[in-house]
């Protein structure tokens, strides 16, 4: 887990504190487009009067080993040594290309995390889990390094459009359905009307936690995480190559969600009552994603190369009930297509 764990409005004064210590050498700030514009002038005054900015382009499309470079060459041209400490703040893109980039560098330098938007906050920025997109895979190249620090300021959340704070909302429920049925309970009623979001992230991140705890390198419970995600990022993958068809991080897990409770049903795990009661409160938050029936192969061809498979096999985690999954489940290329095509019918 990260040294140190900030959640609420002291968390960048506790920052300040962490970079002004006698063992941090340069700091670089790692951004984007959007992040420099909205949140820089927010997190400046916390930071060394002497840091240096790298302005990464906005876009998953970006989530690259050239993106990489660009950290490094600043890195380099600040002459940082091992004492550097980069700061990370965006959202999920910026957190996990920073992360890698620093965990890089030197064969290693200190970063933290400040991430901006709710996925970020709940999910990319925790874990220790840092990686680029390769050859349209989803977080192909990567390592695990956790960061000096995370600090999570919901401030940032003021800088969001709708989008990408239900986007966001996607890893929160994901929690709820593999750790936390009573949340889940309550979240069908509250949604996203909430006027206080350091509780909901506060619990959200400690579920994370609790489980990255007992397994850090993912080679058992960990993966439980990655509910929604074999057929979500297959889907995410996909639509990544369709030039204005892109959709966000959480919206592809939202429906991979739907698609994999279903799975769970047909394997005997998950009773179609609870599937009922998933599927009516992911569909009265997020969007059908639209594709057509040709394309579900294609999607499901992306699910090959999910990092959780062995061999041929691919591994899935599926839900045993509400509140409680199974991880390491075999499941056939027919199934992801066989589940895109549930969904295809049922979001109609």
């Amino acid at each position: 887990m990260a040294a140190s764990l900030s959640i609420g409005p002291n968390s960048l004064p506790e920052l300040a504190t962490l970079l002004a210590r006698p063992a941090v050498g340069q700091v670089v700030v790692v951004t984007d487009d959007n992040t420099q514009r909205l949140c820089y002038p927010i997190l400046r005054p916390y930071l060394p009067e002497e840091h240096s900015v790298v302005m990464l382009p906005t876009g998953e499309e970006f989530k690259t080993l050239s993106s990489c470079e660009l950290v490094w060459n600043e890195l380099t041209t600040q002459r940082a040594d091992r004492f550097a400490v980069v700061v990370n703040l965006g959202g999920g893109v910026v957190t996990d290309l920073g992360g890698f980039s620093a965990a890089l560098y030197k064969r290693g330098v200190r970063f933290v995390q400040v991430p901006t938007t709710l996925l970020a906050q709940v999910d990319a920025s925790v874990g220790g889990k840092t990686g680029v997109d390769y050859q349209g895979f989803k977080n192909h190249i990567g390592v695990f390094q956790e960061p000096a620090g995370v600090f999570i300021d919901p401030q940032f959340l003021q800088t969001l459009d709708p989008r990408q704070l239900k986007s966001g909302y996607a890893e929160i429920v994901k929690h709820w359905l593999i750790a936390d049925a009573e949340a889940f309970a309550a979240g069908r009623y509250t949604g996203l009307f909430v006027e206080d979001w350091t509780p909901v992230i506060r619990a959200s991140v400690a579920t994370k936690e609790a489980i990255v705890a007992q397994d850090p390198l993912e080679s058992g419970l960990r993966k439980i995480l990655n509910f929604g995600h074999t057929v979500g990022h297959a889907l995410e993958s996909y639509l990544l190559t369709q030039p204005g068809r892109e959709i966000l991080h959480g919206e592809a897990v939202a429906a991979g969600m739907v698609c994999e409770s279903w799975l769970s049903v047909q394997k005997g795990l998950l009773s179609p009552e609870e599937l009922d009661k998933i599927e009516t409160f992911l569909f009265s938050i997020y969007e059908k994603v639209p594709f057509v029936t040709l394309e579900t192969e294609a999607i499901a061809d992306y699910a090959r190369q999910d990092k959780k498979n062995a061999g041929t096999t691919i591994n899935c985690t599926l839900l045993e009930a509400i509140g409680r999954a199974v991880y390491d489940q075999p499941i056939t290329m027919q199934d992801v297509t066989d589940s895109l095509r549930y969904y295809q019918k049922i979001a109609q």
